[in-house]
């Protein structure tokens, strides 16, 4: 349902506090805004507000929260997903004299200072994270005095409650705990630019629950300032090449969205190659340096950030002229939620997505990382039936999982309510869990069908409907009409051709292989416990020298080439979602994906060549004096082609392979040290012809071969055995890295 207008005294303070917050005498509220102002303010209900990105979210609960301290309600708490929010949000706040802290990570040592002002009721607006209301500190020390005299409760970026939503976090889920212990009466406030009917009904059914009624403010979601548009090239240095040679073209200042962490960084560095001011923007960067990034693109003093979806909800900079994507989302859901970065206070912006077949790919190993898994939770679960505190490191022993998997599962144990974190770690809670397959499937075909609208989204112009018109339907906006500026309402507005400079400083970019393996230095925590009766810094005498691979999963250029070869999902599996080539059917870069097994057969002599120039450019100390391989069973053509035909490049011995032990090496590739540790420890062995050898070789360094370094540990414990009969140095050399 829709909400009345204020009432005139109310209108008429709410519009003094809007012009105080924007700085303008002539401001007036938007459609909805007064709305959503008065049922807060004047009714203390719970709304829930949906609107187009650069509507005035914000305004919204800034200026309720200054009418409601004028009334002498307690502080506005307000839960945000990202610090990048959080610091815009404070500025915009201080700018109408509103008092706005937060409790983060990032401001840790002032956590007292925050207390001691809330206390002295200085502090109308506190922001907090989501994670922040598992903190046990937080959660004991400061929540339940925020709850009781809370004035306002906030909910950004609301979409995130909901496992329905394409950026569900298992946190938001605690939003409705809280709920439950407001004071009766207290107003409530969602808002989200990006939810369809789904989203929004889950929202409202928990922001309702026990009977409360919630208003909702819906609008329509077109964005009349941009003009998108999709480019399908037939390569990644074809896609490359026509950024570095177009992106001085595009308006103003924006954003170049990129699927994964590598793709960023080697993007970012082709582009400065190439001449262009941008920056590396990914999860990796320290919180200094994202501010620092962020404040660049704001100031123009960078053309672009190239960025993973790490910049995100949140980054408000009004005049953005463009937002390119190399590699597509993998729904129109978060699609429109990064391109509504754009156009907010421009006439025009330019929108485009060049999109790749490697995408599909990335979708499915993003997909599965997010499910938590049941044997996974039984076994977590068993070991804390102890009732002592465990921490993560610990648990790796006992659930066969990568640690950021595992910290997952934890935080949906902990929503359901069957641990809790505590000082040390994490206990049961000895409450029963059931693992709910049920909704993880429904979950799971969602997101499947997200997959296959962004593919029909991403279809050539004369296929396509108007772009802008798909995004509002598949948020279920009524009012979609075709725009009139895309590519399919006009025709292409970019240049499709790539320049043959371009392409040629793109190829040469993507055509250097190398990267380096770094070695292993430390044993698992907890290895003792699966009976590997090893523990802290490997001994230097068993320690490999830092090695070197052709290229990670990740990475442009040859990164594909090996995914393709290799023919795994860059965490271990045997099969890979993979479209058919845009060099073979430019019009299929994204059918429905089909599974291939890997394949085994010798390298090519490019592969090889690659490899040479990899290592030609190897400063090691000492140079190998012979080529051993690591056995395979998955592709064993290929590896002992790769390590014979290195041999024979380098004119060096090959002695052959190490030896399978008690069956070999046990477990899938993917999950964490210990157990691919205890996995390979004592399986994989020098035998006795390759010792033999080893001894007449004498104490020289030996170039160690594998196809892929997932957890490094089968190199680490192949390396150590071989060091253990004589090697003196052992230099390992795989053709891929998975990270």
């Amino acid at each position: 349902m829709t909400t009345a207008a204020p009432s005139a005294d109310l209108a008429t303070e709410a519009l003094g506090v809007l012009r105080e917050l924007t700085g303008r005498p002539d401001a007036g509220f938007r459609e909805g805004q007064d709305a959503a102002v008065a049922a807060l303010v004047e009714r203390s209900e719970r709304a829930l507000v949906v609107q187009r990105t650069g509507w005035g979210k914000s305004a919204v609960y800034f200026v309720s929260t200054a009418l409601l301290r004028h009334r002498g309600a307690g502080p506005t708490l307000l839960v945000s997903p990202l610090l990048a929010l959080m610091r815009d949000q404070v500025a915009a706040a201080a700018r109408a004299g509103i008092r706005a802290v937060e409790i983060s990570s990032a401001n840790a040592t002032e956590w007292d200072d925050v207390a001691a002002s809330l206390a002295a009721d200085e502090v109308d607006v506190l922001l907090v994270s989501p994670e922040r209301l598992t903190n046990p500190r937080f959660r004991e020390e400061q929540l339940p005095g925020l709850v009781a005299r809370c004035g306002l409760l906030v909910v950004d970026e609301a979409h995130c409650v909901s496992d329905w939503g394409h950026d569900f976090r298992p946190d938001y889920r605690r939003i409705r705990d809280l709920l439950g212990t407001l004071p009766a009466g207290t107003p409530v406030l969602a808002t989200t630019a990006t939810a369809n009917e789904r989203v929004v009904a889950d929202v409202a059914e928990q922001l309702g629950a026990g009977g409360v009624p919630v208003t909702t403010v819906r609008g329509p979601l077109a964005r009349d300032s941009l003009r998108l548009g999709v480019l399908r090239l037939a390569t990644d240095r074809a896609r490359l090449a026509w950024l570095a040679a177009r992106l001085g073209d595009l308006p103003g200042s924006g954003i170049v969205y990129t699927l994964t962490v590598a793709a960023a960084e080697e993007t970012a560095s082709l582009l400065r190659d190439a001449g262009h001011e941008v920056r590396a923007y990914t999860g990796r960067l320290d919180d200094a340096d994202r501010k620092d990034a962020e404040e660049a693109l704001r100031e123009n003093r960078v053309k672009a950030l190239v960025a993973t979806s790490a910049l995100g909800m949140g980054f408000d900079k009004p005049d953005l002229g463009f937002v390119v994507h190399l590699g597509a989302p993998s729904s129109p859901v978060s699609y429109y939620q990064q391109v509504g970065r754009a156009g907010r206070a421009v006439e025009h912006a330019d929108v485009l997505l060049l999109p790749g077949p490697e995408d599909l790919a990335i979708w499915q190993w993003f997909a599965t990382s997010s499910m938590p898994r049941e044997d996974h939770a039984a076994a977590v679960l068993t070991a804390m039936a102890d009732g002592k505190a465990w921490s993560v490191a610990r648990l790796e022993t006992v659930a066969d999982v990568r640690r950021s998997r595992l910290e997952l599962l934890l935080k949906v144990l902990a929503v359901d309510g069957a641990v809790e974190r505590v000082q040390g770690g994490w206990r049961s809670t000895g409450r029963p869990w059931v693992y709910d397959a049920d909704r993880y499937a429904r979950v799971t075909r969602t997101r499947e069908a997200e997959q296959r609208a962004m593919i029909a989204y991403a279809r050539p112009v004369d296929e396509a409907q108007c772009r802008m018109a798909f995004l509002q339907e598949a948020l279920d906006d009524p009012t979609a009409a075709p725009c009139g500026r895309c590519d399919v309402c006009v025709g292409p507005w970019y240049s499709t051709d790539v320049p043959e400079g371009a392409a040629q400083a793109a190829s040469a970019a993507l055509d250097r292989p190398g990267v380096e393996l770094a070695p292993r230095a430390q044993w698992p925590t907890g290895a003792d416990r699966l009976g590997v009766e090893v523990k802290g810094k490997i001994a230097a005498a068993e320690q490999l020298d830092p090695g070197r691979a052709v290229a990670r999963l990740t990475d442009l250029g040859w990164g594909q080439r090996l995914r393709s070869l290799l023919g795994d999902d860059g965490v271990g599996g045997v099969v890979d979602l993979e479209a058919p080539s845009l060099e073979e059917d430019p019009d299929a870069a994204f059918d429905v994906p089909v599974r291939r097994a890997p394949s085994d057969v010798p390298p090519d002599e490019e592969l090889l060549r690659a490899c040479a120039r990899v290592l030609g450019a190897w400063d090691w100390a000492d140079r190998p004096a012979a080529v051993v391989a690591v056995p395979s069973r998955r592709r064993p053509q290929l590896v002992t082609g790769l390590a014979q035909g290195l041999a024979g490049l380098g004119r060096l011995p090959y002695l052959g392979e190490l030896s399978l032990a008690h069956g070999g090496p046990t477990g899938q590739p993917g999950g964490n040290s210990a157990f691919r540790l205890a996995g390979v420890w004592q399986r994989v062995v020098v035998g006795p012809e390759l010792r033999e050898r080893l001894t007449e070789l004498g104490p020289a360094p030996v170039l160690l071969v594998d196809d892929l370094a997932d957890s490094r540990w089968t190199l680490t414990v192949a390396g150590r055995e071989l060091r253990l009969a004589g090697a003196s140095r052992v230099l390992p050399f795989a053709l891929a890295l998975t990270a």
